[in-house]
Order: structure tokens, then sequence, then C-alpha cells
């Protein structure tokens, strides 16, 4: 099984929050976007000055989010990429979601993605509007 996973996804799971997706780890292989990792750090570096990580769990954290960086198909951004995600999708999407978006687009150009992974709502209606199977979102 090949997934394209969104940073919602992999934050979820680092976090040790609920109702992770079940296919975590279960896959042949998983691509992201680089821009998870950009994500990942913010959302960790916001907790940090909101006070509600301590030193450890910023060390603990960024560790886990390398070595997942590591274990995943990363593709980077391109203009192409940008330049989709740009351009109008059938449902509403924001910038970040749109650029995940297109980037799972330019993958299954080339490779074949069975399950595309957010734990986001809208990201979900607008991959499924292009044709993707989703799963994260009850």
């Amino acid at each position: 099984m090949t997934v394209y996973i969104d940073s919602s996804v992999i934050l979820r799971i680092l976090f040790r929050e609920p109702n992770p997706v079940e296919v975590w780890c279960k896959w042949d292989s998983a691509f992201s976007s680089n821009l998870w990792r950009a994500e990942a750090l913010r959302t960790v570096d916001r907790l940090r000055l909101a006070g509600d990580l301590s030193d450890e769990d910023v060390a603990d954290l960024v560790r886990e989010i390398r070595i997942v960086h590591e274990t995943l198909a990363i593709y980077p951004l391109s203009e192409r990429i940008l330049q989709r995600a740009s351009e109008s999708f059938p449902t509403v999407v924001g910038t970040l979601d749109a650029i995940h978006l297109a980037t799972a687009l330019a993958i299954r150009e080339v490779e074949p993605i069975d399950l595309l992974l957010t734990h986001d709502g809208q990201l979900a209606t607008a991959a499924r509007s292009v044709g993707f199977t989703v799963i994260g979102v009850s």
C-alpha cells in the first residue's frame, strides 16, 4: 500500500493524541511534502513559546520529527507544485493544504497512491473531489 501523509496525521502520532490513523506504519511506501517538517517544527515552537512544552519535550519531539522525516519518501516543493496549489480546486482548501494536495497529485502522476491520510476535514473533502481515497477524518 502506498500512502500520502498530511502533517496532521504525523502530529497526532507525535503528540500521542487520540484516534490516530489505523494504518500508521502498515504501508509499503509513504510520501509527504517537505512542507510537513516545517509545519511540525512550527507547531513545536509555537507550543514551546506558549509554555506548553518543556525543553526536554522539545528535544524529544525534534528528534522524533527527524526520525519520521528520514523514513518518509519526501517530495520536494517545486514551481510546478506551487503553481498547481495556486490554482482552483473543486472545493475550498487552504494554502498549506493546497500545497499538500498539489504534491499528492504530482506524485500520483508517477506512482499510484492508495490512500491519502489526513485529519483535516477541508483537505479530506478537497482530496476526495480530485479522486483520492481518504482516511483519517471521521
